[in-house]
């Protein structure tokens, strides 16, 4: 049987158009959706703009420098999104979002500062009650359909992400010999950064609560948690085992990325407080589990650090399992951080040059004073007393002729002595 390239399958004709017609059929329905959203979303922005970032400045109910801290780059992110609604209602969906995108950085201003509007916004409810008043005058207009100021605050973050799964099914429902594939798989890149964005902000900020969390926790101050770069991993209560046989002791530990914090429970008089006892580095330690490779009820833990070890015992095994994975995790990778950075270190020192060739016709080098110099002192002696050997004459009418001279001098670079690798790192 022979296939002619000519010839097409009508079946399978009708299954490539069947999938086309759903496609189209999809993009439709999602460019409907798409719009019907932007207008809400407009309406909402307008909404915050109007009725509390316009008529507080006018009021001067908040200082400016407050306006600006609660809402931020809100009223230009309005101003973007009423361009887009109007690409986007004639139905010109790549165009639309490739406009859009270049003013995406209104909203990495807004989502950097979203936490820290949040709390500025509490201390003002908190302590400004004429702003307090207000806020619950404009939120109770029929405009708003019972929506606070704070859940409008939210909804730049919000449509983002929405954003990107709207990109993701027309990218996906769109032709690529289309033109304006390349306009929506670009947004969608672009507003996936944005989108990942948002959730290193949304984790930073939830390490952020846990470490004040665990530093209210630990009394007084000897055991500084807060720290830049630090991530909280989990705590919990495991049993250390002395090494000299006595009773294993219940202590409640706290894992971090760069260290482990030993505590015990505080009296009555603190109750749910703890005592910070040890904090010990994760850089120089070294886990393994000493029993618990089987089913076995619980195990034990040995951490050795450089100047002190750890034998941490848990009748839970899954608890046990649970620590030791974290555990060398944490430390793994902390050692290849600073393995990293001690390499790249490595990569920026400068090189060790060797000595530059003499120039030709010239003298021999002056010789150098002091230990450092013995090996090229040594390799620059005998051209110096080649020199001063005295010439053998010859019969020749162009004068003296220095043949010795002449060979180290108009020599190839081959044949010039040079100071080896090996001079260069003993100097």
């Amino acid at each position: 049987m022979s296939f002619s390239p000519g010839v097409s399958d009508p079946s399978g004709a009708s299954v490539i158009q069947e999938q086309r017609d759903r496609w189209a059929r999809k993009r439709s329905r999602v460019a409907r959706e798409l719009v019907l959203t932007e207008q809400r979303y407009c309406q909402q922005l307008e909404l915050v703009n109007t009725y509390f970032v316009e008529i507080l400045k006018a009021k001067e109910t908040l200082r400016p420098s407050v306006v600006e801290s609660v809402f931020s780059s809100i009223k230009a992110i309005h101003s973007v999104n009423q361009s887009l609604l109007v690409h986007v209602e004639n139905g010109y969906l790549g165009r639309g979002f490739e406009q859009f995108c270049p003013q995406l950085p209104h909203y990495n201003v807004y989502v950097d500062n979203m936490y820290d509007a949040r709390k500025v916004l509490a201390a003002q409810l908190k302590k400004n009650r004429g702003f307090r008043r207000y806020k619950a005058l404009q939120e109770a207009r029929p405009e708003f359909r019972d929506c606070k100021l704070e859940d409008l605050l939210n909804l730049p973050a919000q449509r983002i992400h929405q954003y990107k799964h709207y990109l993701q099914d027309l990218t996906e429902t769109t032709s690529p010999e289309d033109p304006e594939f390349q306009q929506l798989s670009g947004a969608a890149r672009a507003v996936s950064e944005v989108s990942c964005r948002i959730q290193d902000n949304a984790r930073s900020h939830q390490n952020h609560l846990q470490l004040l969390r665990v530093q209210r926790l630990l009394k007084g101050r000897r055991t500084k948690v807060l720290a830049p770069g630090r991530w909280y991993i989990r705590e919990g209560w495991l049993r250390r085992v002395p090494t000299k046989g006595a009773e294993a002791t219940p202590r409640m530990f706290f894992l971090f990325s760069d260290m482990l914090v030993q505590a015990k429970r505080c009296g009555p008089p603190h109750g749910g407080k703890f005592s910070g006892q040890h904090a010990y580095p994760l850089q120089d330690c070294t886990v393994d589990k000493v029993f618990g490779h089987t089913r076995s009820q619980g195990g034990l833990l040995s951490l050795s650090f450089p100047k002190a070890k750890l034998l941490l015992m848990s009748c839970d095994q899954e608890d046990i399992n649970d620590w030791h994975q974290s555990l060398t995790s944490a430390v793994g990778k902390l050692q290849s951080k600073n393995t990293t950075v001690h390499q790249r270190d490595e990569l920026c020192r400068r090189p060790l040059r060797p000595a530059p060739d003499p120039p030709q016709n010239a003298g021999p080098p002056p010789a150098t004073d002091g230990p450092p110099g013995r090996k090229r002192n040594k390799a620059s002696c005998e051209p110096t007393e080649r020199a001063r050997t005295p010439p053998t004459p010859t019969t020749s009418t162009t004068g003296p002729a220095e043949p010795k001279r002449m060979k180290l001098a108009g020599a190839p670079a081959g044949s010039v002595p040079e100071p080896s690798a090996s001079n260069c790192v003993i100097l």
